[in-house]
């Protein structure tokens, strides 16, 4: 297979230290940085395959967003806010609810 020349730009204490850990791995520049790149990319893909669900799940509920009529929602009832609020706690803690608008802190 025939290989391929990337050229690319850093600052020389970048370069310093890429050179460092390609000796200390016993590689060569190339060969450290080809290393490094094809272990990233391995990691960013099983990353993107395992979210890939949530990732479909929330674009198809900003699509739904997105034809929701723009009206104000109807205020809720006290009992419909309580249990919003609840919900809420459950979700994200005490703590972060505490910092709402209109709660005090």
């Amino acid at each position: 297979m025939a290989k391929t020349r990337i050229n690319i730009s850093l600052e020389r204490d970048q370069a310093e230290r890429i050179r460092q850990h390609a000796e200390r791995a016993g590689m060569d520049v190339s060969a450290y940085l080809v290393h490094a790149t094809t272990r990233q990319m391995t990691e960013s893909d099983a990353i993107e395959e395992q979210f890939a669900e949530v990732d479909a799940l929330i674009a198809r509920a900003e699509r739904a967003a997105d034809r929701l009529s723009a009206e104000p929602a109807p205020e809720l009832k006290e009992q419909e806010r309580r249990e919003v609020e609840e919900a809420l706690e459950l979700a994200h803690g005490r703590e972060r609810h505490s910092r709402l608008p209109g709660h005090a802190g």
